[in-house]
């Protein structure tokens, strides 16, 4: 009896950092009700396992943060478990294999997988739109199937015979069409009528080191201009302490205030947001927040991804949109003095302020359109058609 008639099909999985779990959660949701009696294991996070995932390592094990010298310290823990994984996974024989984003590590996995006759499908198209485009050969090596998470991609991949599906953006469902701005300051106790900077400044410890403090600066230089300025940090719990004790070095822990979690109070709260760039700008996108993207690694690191980048934006809503919608400052242009005067363009009130932010909320909510769809069930339709292939 197959699979497919005694609805138990076996699924390794691996997701990497938080945002891979939450894609992952979402899948699994998508698959139980494909299949209620699916088996899940590999690599996850809290996220999965709340789901009855088997974690045989935690999805941590996988965090890096940058280009060459970050991970260099960390490869060779990384390098041991995906050969221990691709040991297991080679003797348990799954009937499908789903690498959740993570291509640098889940890629040359699924590749050998693939050869040894595993199906294997790639959940969040690596970005080839924007930059190192030389993977999509690895991809169409790796990938039966490829689960896209923007509408252009699918397209894009056909070209190189790659098979793909839209499933649309999660967070597009979970993030309200209109956000409830007085309810959110309700619930994090902020002032109705006062405008409200979030400063985020990114969920891993080396962007903190590089990111956090000329925010945080920045976040001062406007608090001179506008006294009644409220500037608040929402910090993953893992970072809380290390930025609270950053915010009382730099003299701003009177005023700035840092919570943990509730990224998305913050967002719906604020008028606009500093923020690092990542899938958190397009979660302040979907919120319709006017931002200032920024980003700062090592010098080296920054050298690197620059030589292979293919698009003049870095940031996830210029880049959906194919405009400079929202201004960019990276690197040595994230001066605190730069990232103030960029910010100060959305809080200084004008006729031309405002008309700048009515516009970008309209690119935003056009966004928020084209990214919502029902992503857990079509996830697991496309996995059916794979598996039934």
């Amino acid at each position: 009896m197959s699979f497919l008639q005694n609805q138990q099909p076996r699924v390794a999985m691996v997701a990497g950092e938080t945002s891979g779990d939450l894609l992952a959660g979402l899948l699994l949701d998508g698959m139980r009700q494909q299949w209620p009696l699916v088996q899940s294991y590999g690599i996850g996070g809290s996220q999965m396992q709340q789901r009855g995932f088997d974690a045989w390592w935690p999805s941590e094990r996988l965090a890096v943060h940058g280009y060459s010298f970050e991970v260099l310290m960390r490869l060779w823990d990384i390098l041991s478990i995906r050969k221990q994984l691709r040991g297991k996974l080679l003797q348990e024989r799954p009937d499908v294999f789903v690498g959740i984003d993570a291509p640098d590590f889940n890629l040359g996995l699924e590749q050998d997988l693939r050869a040894s006759g595993i199906k294997t499908v790639h959940f969040v198209c690596p970005s080839i739109w924007a930059w190192r485009p030389e993977r999509v050969h690895k991809i169409r090596a790796a990938a039966d199937h490829v689960l896209c998470l923007f509408p252009f991609e699918p397209e894009l991949l056909a070209r190189h015979d790659i098979a793909a599906t839209y499933v649309g953006h999660p967070l597009a469902q979970v993030i309200p069409m209109e956000p409830d701005r007085a309810a959110a300051r309700v619930r994090l106790g902020l002032p109705a009528d006062a405008p409200v900077l979030a400063l985020l400044p990114g969920s891993r410890r080396a962007e903190v080191q590089y990111i956090a403090k000329p925010f945080m600066q920045a976040a001062a230089l406007l608090k001179q201009e506008w006294p009644n300025l409220q500037v608040i940090l929402p910090a993953v719990p893992a970072l809380h302490d290390k930025l609270i004790a950053l915010s009382h070095e730099l003299g701003v822990a009177g005023w700035l205030r840092i919570v943990r979690g509730q990224s998305h109070d913050v967002l719906a709260a604020c008028d606009c947001t500093l923020i690092a760039s990542g899938t958190a700008t397009l979660e302040a996108a979907l919120f319709k927040r006017p931002m200032v993207i920024s980003y700062h690694m090592h010098p080296w690191s920054y050298q690197l991804m620059q030589r292979k980048q293919l698009q003049p934006w870095v940031g996830l809503p210029n880049i959906l949109c194919s405009d400079f919608v929202v201004p960019e400052l990276l690197q040595n242009q994230a001066s605190p003095r730069a990232l103030a005067d960029a910010v100060a363009q959305w809080l200084d009130g004008s006729a031309h302020a405002c008309a700048k932010i009515s516009a970008v909320q309209q690119r935003f909510t056009a966004l928020h359109q084209e990214l919502c769809r029902d992503t857990p069930t079509l996830s697991a339709h496309a996995i059916q058609k794979v598996l039934s292939a």
